[in-house]
């Protein structure tokens, strides 16, 4: 019995002891997931203060907004722009919705101005702004906003509200002029102090006078005044945001309004009743209405400042243009290769749109582990970044950054390192980075709630590797050393989480698992999303692209050891051995295909076809994944392989097409395919910029290589060159627009607009700077 007894006892106790540890494990992954990484920053603390970097600490840092500026800190002082048509909709947000037929930045130096067209429905508005360097907190910058119609008729009724708002930690008092015109708001913030926004009255064209301005219905004010205005309560359930205005000319009509100061959505409404405001968040918006043309200035003094002087004129704008376009040509040389005006005119603009689409942002990211159930909130954190579109993705991507990152830094290597720095210090104590950074309110509130919820488990390709390759040679060994450490913490962790089945292989985590509900499973951790992989997701998988990403990281870190002084030895043979041309074929060569292919548990049937029990073998995907030994050039330049890669990109029933190459080949039973009823094809056909912009770059450095096919390397780089170029131009040209991808069969622009993210590699192919 006592033998009994004490076994029970003994098993209860390990019993215990082993949930014991179970839940200790748990709790230690769950800790680890939020706490950042120990290493010391890559940004260092107080280098993006006003005084430490003014140059870049204002800027049009909400790049979800038509138009706005925002301070580089956590509590920011934010100012933005609205507009109104009698009888339209209100305009704010970057909305693809709004169907405006073009915006974006035509010159944007990305420091001390930018010049912006938006067209809206024969209404065209031009935002300029122009920052004044000086003083402690960055400068002082003034606005103007120039209104005209195109076509024939009367000029339309046009209300313009000018906002500025202190996210709740500072206070805004309203200056009159005359007992009526909202001349000013005085202002104070945690860190700015003292400070305040003129509203200019609306001049006439040549700057004469409100000559067709009409007067402005009394204005908004923030308390204690009592007047039409607008008003914010923000009760524990839903807030409200209500617009009150006068008599005509507006109508009591409701107008939807997403606001995103103080998400989620507010409900928008006009009406026409004076009313006396409640307690309100620090929030003025003083409306303007006029009849185009008008120009409309504005204007924001710093603490310790003499007078900002009157809105931007005309020769201040025109000496930052001729600057613009000086440092453009210094940069990219267009001119001196014979590159037409008006390319060169569209090649600023792309790289305008990019630089006015960096953002600031501030907040915690929603995480999750496989071995948790619920997300928890990540550790504070900010981030300036660029984004891929402002109407679609108006937040950080870990892929897309690095081949941002690619012409920032050609444009301004300083602006590239420091946010290349904010992107490492997202790192959590595993090495880990996020691949979608949603920081904050007005981030999350434009992203669908699937796509909130970060998983530990899921990876992204290193492309900031990609981008520090470029960087590496003109960087300071401080802000390298800085950034060692956590670039070796983050290799680590891709090469310890994304192992494959065998050594030297890798194996995207993350994938969809639900082999009868998709076509093919997706790996969005690729990036490539719905490209076809293995039938059926399994831990046999060797996946080749990511291969071929982690050779490139391994050479990367090997040259940054070297610079440092620090052992490469371990970078540079695990460069080695992920460039064996031999064991490269021995893993991902597949005969039957004739070309380099994933491996995985596949079979060749569709869903809802006759049935194909799947067995291990290469999958029979011919496309952008099979270029990877290519693209990265991690092919010898004699290799025999070489000429059958090089053959099947410029074969028209594959991936060549009059625009660039294809993301899958014609051919493929996968070709143009839906994944689901409501899944349309995205990486199965298109033609994306980002990927053919590595082939170029691989297929000049084969071209310039002593090898047997460098001519024909050479014929393909030009053609291609050539197709890429002037298709994204004339859809430009066409549409307005540099697009996420475009269609194959004709060259149309897809996808989300305007997307001046990796689309404005363009720039880098017209300058052949690779």
């Amino acid at each position: 019995g006592r033998t009994a007894l004490a076994a029970v006892a003994v098993g209860l106790a390990l019993g215990l002891a082993a949930a014991a540890a179970t839940q200790w494990s748990r709790w230690s992954e769950a800790s680890r997931l939020v706490t950042p990484h120990p290493a010391p920053p890559a940004v260092p603390p107080g280098s993006t203060g006003p005084l430490a970097s003014p140059t870049y600490f204002w800027g049009t840092y909400r790049p979800h907004v038509y138009f706005g500026m925002k301070t580089r800190s956590p509590r920011a002082v934010v100012t933005g722009l609205m507009w109104l048509r009698h009888g339209g909709s209100l305009r704010h947000t970057c909305e693809r919705g709004d169907g405006l037929s073009r915006y974006g930045w035509l010159m944007h130096d990305g420091e001390n101005f930018g010049v912006q067209e938006i067209r809206d429905e024969g209404l065209v508005l031009r935002t300029e702004f122009v920052k004044q360097p000086g003083g402690d907190h960055g400068g002082d910058w003034s606005w103007r906003v120039t209104a005209r119609t195109e076509g024939k008729g009367p000029a339309p009724l046009l209300s313009l509200f000018f906002y500025v708002a202190t996210d709740g930690q500072g206070t805004l008092r309203p200056l009159l002029e005359n007992g009526t015109r909202l001349a000013a708001v005085e202002g104070t913030a945690q860190e700015l102090g003292d400070f305040t926004v003129t509203f200019l009255p609306p001049t006439g064209e040549g700057g004469e006078g409100p000559k067709y301005a009409r007067p402005a219905y009394p204005p908004a004010f923030c308390p204690p005044f009592s007047w039409p205005c607008v008003s914010i309560s923000l009760p524990a359930s839903a807030p409200v945001l209500s617009l009150h205005l006068p008599d005509p000319p507006f109508s009591l009509t409701p107008v939807p309004l997403s606001l995103l100061l103080h998400p989620p959505i507010f409900p928008f409404s006009l009406t026409t009743s004076p009313v006396s405001p409640p307690s309100l968040s620090p929030l003025c918006i003083p409306p303007v209405a006029l009849t185009p043309p008008s120009p409309v200035p504005l204007q924001l003094q710093l603490p310790g400042r003499g007078g900002a002087g009157a809105a931007p004129s005309h020769r201040a704008l025109a000496r930052h243009a001729a600057a613009f376009e000086r440092r453009f040509e210094d940069t990219f040389g267009l001119g001196a290769r014979g590159v037409p005006l008006a390319q060169r005119r569209f090649a600023q603009a792309a790289l305008s749109e990019l630089l006015g689409g960096i953002g600031f942002f501030h907040g915690r990211s929603l995480l999750r582990s496989e071995h948790q159930e619920e997300p928890v909130p990540g550790a504070e954190a900010a981030l300036l970044t660029a984004v891929p579109s402002r109407s679609c993705f108006p937040r950080g991507f870990l892929w897309d950054e690095g081949f941002h990152l690619l012409l920032l830094g050609r444009w301004a290597p300083a602006l590239a390192r420091d946010i290349l720095a904010h992107w490492l210090d997202l790192m959590n104590a595993d090495g880990w980075i996020p691949r979608e950074q949603i920081l904050g309110d007005e981030a999350r509130a434009r992203v669908p709630l699937e796509f909130v919820v970060q998983h530990s488990e899921t990876a992204n390709p290193p492309t900031l590797l990609l981008a520090l390759e470029r960087l590496l040679p003109d960087a300071p060994l401080p802000y390298l050393r800085r950034l060692f450490p956590r670039l070796r913490a983050w290799f680590s962790w891709l090469n310890r989480t994304q192992a494959g089945p065998e050594p030297l292989t890798f194996r995207w985590r993350g994938r969809d698992t639900d082999a009868e509900r998709f076509l093919n499973p997706k790996t969005l951790a690729s990036g490539l999303d719905d490209y076809p992989r293995a039938s059926h997701p399994s831990a046999q998988e060797r996946h080749l692209d990511l291969r071929c990403w982690m050779a490139l990281g391994a050479r990367v870190l090997a040259a940054l050891a070297e610079r440092l002084g620090e052992p490469p030895v371990p970078y540079h043979d695990m460069a080695l051995a992920l460039s064996d041309n031999d064991l490269l074929d021995r893993l991902h060569w597949a005969q039957e295909l004739g070309a380099f292919a994933d491996f995985g548990n596949h079979s060749v049937a569709l869903r809802r076809e006759v049935r194909e029990a799947p067995r291990p073998r290469f999958v029979g995907a011919l496309g952008y994944v099979s270029l990877f030994p290519l693209l990265l050039q991690l092919l010898r330049a004699d290799s025999p392989r070489l000429p059958t890669l090089l053959e099947t990109m410029r074969g028209e029933g594959q991936l060549w097409t009059p625009f660039g190459l294809r993301s899958l080949a014609r051919d493929s039973p996968w070709y143009l395919r839906h994944n689901t009823e409501h899944d349309p094809p995205y990486w199965r056909g298109s033609v994306w910029v980002n990927i053919n912009f590595l082939a170029l770059r691989a297929l000049r450095g084969y071209a310039r290589a002593a090898g047997p096919h460098r001519e024909r390397a050479a014929e393909l780089y030009r053609e291609l060159r050539h197709n890429l170029i002037t298709n994204v131009f004339q859809q430009y040209e066409a549409t307005g627009y540099l697009w996420e991808h475009y269609r194959d069969s004709d060259g149309a622009g897809q996808g989300c607009h305007p997307f001046a993210g990796w689309s404005a590699l363009v720039v880098l192919a017209m300058a052949e700077d690779y």
